[in-house]
């Protein structure tokens, strides 16, 4: 939201700067000496608070809360509660005889898990396609005991970790079994049931009608060059490529249908094109042997509370990229509104409601306040009309230096008002009132300044500028009068009864809350 009032002081800048350049009366060097002060103060400033105002940000709440989940686990781990309550004390680096959960990178912002269960695929899909009518494998929004595997060494049966663990490292080929029904992480030359152009993804099941298993992955740790080859918890991305026909674990993005449970198809990808990489987000060395032992495992807790610290540029990186990148749900929000509601106080935001009380804060607008501001636009629009007309037929109304610096005064108020707000009319995400405040707050200066150029320029008979003085003052009274009628709904006190709250709701369209007792 703020890139469009940015932008606007850029251009400002510029053109300020471009003037002070073609003044002959300032010397080369104070021309100098400015231009890199306005570069200063335009670029490095602004760029040193927004990484400021981020530390404070992510120092002062590094609390796990309800939305950390669109963050990568590395981020989640770092936060107190959450990911972290489930992942200290576990293992670093993974080992064959690990038993893991693997979650998609691609599943933004709800996450996904790597995930089985004892249901096949069907023997032909909707479309009359054949399938392999192998165990399916799919990608889990929930956490679930069949979203755990165990990484296993190609030339060995065991299942459990040696001692000393031997570290899965960047190029070493595994098989990945299901912990739950010790099937083989699979696929082969069969399409995908949502995706034909990409191959199936099983477990394999023997039916010994010639389909050998073709179960060997090849570990690719995709940011080794910033944590190390070794495949380590949290840390590492991984993809994971399918030896026998080079093709790439991921998420299509695609639902199964009803047979698939609406889970998220997984497939063979050699096209390599979208997020491919895998996190290992929970862990634990394996030491049951038995299969009934290791569904109890399974089964059991895991390891309590891991604190992983990434560093602040990791966190702060990985946070401005979230905002850039993560869609908004396609859904209507109940508090949502178009642009043309926030001029009219047409809507509210209720944020908070007490259990057992009428006390409640509302996002909700002074309906003085706003109403002058939108007065003040529309006198400045009418004001400049006239203006321009007169001085094109040659009269000139103010001094020269007036009309410039109401001109200025249109540049910065009218049009900060208008880069916040016209953008928003061409926009089909999810919409709210906030998002009219940083438009609205251009619009507050333009009321004082209006004044005081109608006082100096436009009244000049001292009965009028009193009259003028006299309603200035009754428009802040006014303001003032409706700043305490709201205030228990803006700070949730004081209490009000049903009745009171019932006198607020000045239009219909206002949701407000209240118990009747």
């Amino acid at each position: 939201m703020g890139v469009f009032s940015y932008l606007l002081l850029l251009v400002m800048a510029s053109v300020h700067t471009w003037n002070l350049i073609g003044d002959q009366a300032v010397s080369h060097l104070s021309v100098c000496v400015q231009s890199v002060c306005r570069a200063v103060c335009v670029f490095l400033v602004p760029v040193l608070l927004y990484v400021f105002w981020f530390y404070v940000h992510l120092s002062l709440l590094n609390r796990s809360g309800p939305h950390d989940q669109m963050m990568s686990s590395a981020f989640q781990a770092s936060l107190q509660g959450g990911l972290s309550r489930i992942t200290q004390g576990q293992p670093l680096e993974v080992a064959y005889g690990s038993q893991v959960t693997l979650r998609s990178s691609a599943s933004q912002p709800i996450p996904c898990w790597l995930h089985s269960h004892k249901v096949n695929y069907p023997i032909r899909y909707e479309s009359g396609r054949g399938s392999s009518h192998q165990q399916q494998v799919t990608c889990y929004p929930f956490k679930d005991v069949n979203n755990w595997w165990i990484i296993k060494d190609p030339d060995r049966q065991d299942l459990f970790v040696s001692s000393p663990p031997h570290s899965v490292r960047h190029g070493d080929v595994i098989q990945l079994v299901h912990g739950m029904t010790s099937r083989f992480l699979n696929s082969h030359d069969v399409a995908a049931p949502m995706s034909p152009h990409a191959q199936e993804v099983s477990g394999y099941i023997d039916f010994n009608v010639s389909m050998q298993a073709q179960n060997l992955w090849r570990v690719d740790v995709t940011n080794r060059e910033a944590e190390s080859e070794v495949w380590k918890t949290i840390l590492s991305e991984v993809r994971l490529v399918h030896v026998n026909t080079s093709a790439v674990l991921k998420l299509s993005g695609a639902s199964l249908p009803d047979w698939g449970f609406r889970q998220l198809e997984v497939v063979g990808d050699k096209l390599f094109k979208g997020s491919s990489s895998w996190t290992v987000e929970e862990h634990r060395y394996g030491t049951s042997q038995e299969q009934n032992d290791r569904e109890a495992e399974l089964h059991s807790p895991t390891h309590i509370d891991v604190n992983r610290n990434i560093s602040f540029w990791a966190k702060f990186v990985e946070l401005q990229w979230k905002m850039l990148t993560v869609k908004q749900e396609d859904s209507e929000h109940k508090y949502s509104s178009s642009p043309l509601e926030w001029i009219t106080m047409q809507t509210n935001i209720a944020y908070w409601l007490h259990s057992s009380t009428n006390a409640q804060v509302h996002l909700i607008g002074n309906p003085v306040s706003w109403g002058v501001a939108n007065l003040s636009l529309l006198a400045y629009q009418v004001l400049a009309v006239i203006y321009m007309l007169r001085r094109r037929r040659g009269f000139r109304d103010i001094p020269e230096d007036a009309w410039h610096q109401f001109l200025s005064l249109g540049c910065v108020c009218v049009g900060g008002w208008a880069v916040n707000f016209l953008p928003f009319l061409l926009m089909e995400k999810t919409l709210f009132l906030y998002h009219y405040l940083p438009a609205l707050c251009f619009l507050f200066p333009l009321s004082p300044a209006l004044l005081e150029h109608a006082h100096t320029h436009l009244l000049s008979c001292q009965a009028y500028r009193r009259a003028l003085c006299v309603c200035v003052l009754a428009a802040a009274m006014s303001v003032f009068l409706s700043y305490r009628t709201f205030c228990p709904l803006t700070y949730g006190i004081p209490e009000l009864s049903a009745n009171q709250l019932e006198a607020l709701r000045w239009k219909e369209s206002w949701d407000i809350l209240y118990r009747r007792r």
